[in-house]
């Protein structure tokens, strides 16, 4: 069944990369394949957390994308967008720094979904409003939602798997991993020039139209902004406490819509009008076909192969778990990579650490499964998010159109959490 398995993955991956069907069908044929045949079974998919549906991501999705419906009847957007390209004097290039790093602390404090997921709408009223390819500003805001979310604990999903199998509190990884993200985030600023060529022309009348505007005057409904505030505060709150609170963020998500739902008395039209299904139902493809290759032992025995040619060798299993992460995160998801491998790294640690810091492997582990999200289109929630987001708003972006930009970042970031990792913890320490 294992065989069964693999071929169905890299031919649904093929597919999706080849691009002339669509991904979303795709995902749902290879998944209904490894259903029929069976390679996984409906407890698997429905009910297993290792090899199921991951429906805090689903549902995470879902809650957080009504709350941006309704929060867009607002005209808070418009505002922003307004109120972003004046700051930035209708510099389309300042006006990309300037998102990409209110993405990146965005997602460090929240989750990357979930700030693209705000980000985005705002993106292309600014693109829009200056005629340009909204394109290379989305991918350039998924970059930096995948490594600004390798901040903290709660930025990533992997981050929490590792935080709870390892030990580890929100100042460990803000100690840790926070050092190493702001390093990459301003490299990938000073990357964007040469990233996107030819992308930042723009027509001087439309600047001047754009600056001559009034934001004030973009806000259709005051009340609802009020109560979308509020709402939404009230959500981030609960997000950074989830642990706190012992609340699930796509608990918390669903909440948060459905309190919005009702005080605000949309219509069903309205606070559905910006929920991706395509993406929803992609991500559950994506799951099932994934959890036939942990079903089956593929993944598993992947990991074991690259941890267990270390030798115990504490700098090179970290480096090869930051590596093998990288890469493995980019092509399946990563969420079911970190929960493969963290008793693997739990397993390998007392053996090969030694001397150097206890928590080397985690911080490896951490910094692979994030970082390598952006190494493919499909490497991370937030990608696919975007990719879904550019699709609807007539600016799509292809597999391997992202795919090239996010392995030069990937390649950028390997070498630079490589030597992070070498000096502080194996020179410094």
């Amino acid at each position: 069944m294992s065989v069964v398995a693999v071929t169905v993955f890299v031919v649904a991956y093929a597919l999706i990369a080849y691009e002339r069907i669509d991904k979303t069908l795709v995902a749902l044929a290879g998944a209904a394949i490894v259903v029929c045949l069976p390679v996984i079974r409906s407890t698997d998919i429905f009910f297993s957390h290792d090899t199921g549906i991951d429906w805090d991501v689903i549902f995470l999705l879902l809650g957080m994308m009504i709350i941006v419906s309704v929060l867009r009847q607002t005209g808070v957007f418009e505002y922003i967008s307004i109120w972003a390209t004046k700051r930035a004097k209708g510099s389309p290039l300042r006006i990309m720094i300037l998102l990409v790093l209110v993405t990146a602390v965005g997602s460090a404090l929240l989750d990357n979904v979930t700030t693209v997921l705000l980000i985005a709408p705002v993106t292309l009223l600014v693109c829009d409003r200056l005629a340009i390819n909204a394109a290379p500003f989305l991918m350039a805001e998924a970059f930096a939602s995948n490594i600004g979310g390798t901040a903290t604990l709660v930025g990533d999903p992997p981050n929490i798997i590792i935080a709870s199998r390892a030990g580890l509190t929100f100042n460990d990884f803000l100690a840790h991993l926070t050092p190493i993200v702001i390093i990459i985030i301003g490299v990938l600023v000073a990357l964007l020039p040469r990233l996107f060529p030819g992308a930042f022309a723009v027509d001087a009348e439309r600047v001047a139209d754009v600056m001559s505007l009034e934001e004030r005057e973009a806000i259709r409904d005051p009340g609802l902004l009020i109560k979308c505030g509020v709402v939404l505060v009230l959500v981030f709150a609960a997000f950074i406490a989830h642990s706190l609170l012992r609340l699930d963020p796509s608990i918390v998500a669903l909440m948060g819509a459905g309190i919005l739902i009702v005080i605000s008395g949309q219509e069903r039209s309205d606070y559905l009008s910006s929920v991706e299904w395509d993406s929803l139902l992609f991500f559950a493809g994506l799951f099932i076909m994934v959890g036939a290759l942990v079903k089956t032992g593929v993944v598993n025995e992947l990991a074991r192969l690259a941890t267990g040619v270390t030798g115990g060798n504490a700098l090179l299993a970290t480096m090869l778990i930051l590596g093998a992460s990288l890469v493995f995160s980019g092509v399946i998801n990563n969420v079911p990579y970190a929960a493969t491998m963290a008793p693997i790294v739990t397993e390998l640690g007392p053996s090969t650490i030694g001397h150097v810091h206890p928590d080397v492997l985690w911080w490896a582990l951490a910094m692979g499964t994030g970082l390598g999200g952006n190494l493919t289109a499909v490497g991370a929630s937030a990608n696919v998010v975007i990719l879904g987001i550019a699709r609807r708003a007539d600016n799509p972006i292809s597999f391997w159109q992202f795919t090239r930009k996010g392995a030069l970042v990937t390649a950028v970031s390997l070498g630079l959490t490589a030597v992070y990792l070498w000096l502080r913890y194996f020179v410094l320490s």
